[in-house]
């Protein structure tokens, strides 16, 4: 019994001795600089900052085709890629550009709307991107009327 124990810690100490080497003289310097470089692109975020993120067309009739546009700016400091943007319904038609967005470039956002729908109507279009939250909501609104019951006088249109 007593050569076992003798043995074994032997051996426990054989390991002991062998796994002491020096972990840093394992580091590959220009591994760590790679590292360095991907986690500071890794915080680079961009961001979308629109000049407003509500369109109001006012009284329309109806069926009238409208359309708006949100202008926006990559405050951040990644290149922004808007990848969608959906609508709530199949009548309000949003158009992205399709290029990346520079830091400190701005670009325009069509949204369309086919003047579907009765009284107070509103839809939210969401644009899905590369920015921190992942996506962006705007929203357009109107008063339609049927065609024959506009009110007088000029209609507000922008």
């Amino acid at each position: 019994m007593k050569k076992i124990i003798i043995t074994l810690s032997a051996v426990f100490a054989l390991v002991l001795v062998s796994c002491k080497e020096d972990a840093t003289s394992k580091i590959i310097n220009a591994n760590v600089q790679v590292a360095e470089q991907r986690d500071a692109d890794a915080k680079k975020i961009p961001v979308m900052s629109f000049d407003k993120t509500e369109h109001d067309f006012g009284t329309i009739s109806a069926n009238a085709a409208q359309e708006t546009l949100f202008k926006f700016t990559n405050t951040g400091n990644a290149p922004l890629v808007i990848t969608s943007a959906t609508s709530t319904c199949g009548c309000t038609v949003p158009e992205v550009p399709k290029a990346p967005i520079a830091p400190g470039e701005s670009g325009e956002l069509l949204v369309k709307f086919n003047g579907a729908g009765a009284n107070a109507v509103s839809k939210v279009v969401t644009v899905t991107a590369n920015t921190a939250k992942g996506t962006e909501q705007l929203t357009i609104k109107a008063f339609v009327t049927p065609a024959n019951q506009l009110p007088a006088g000029p209609l507000k249109q922008s």
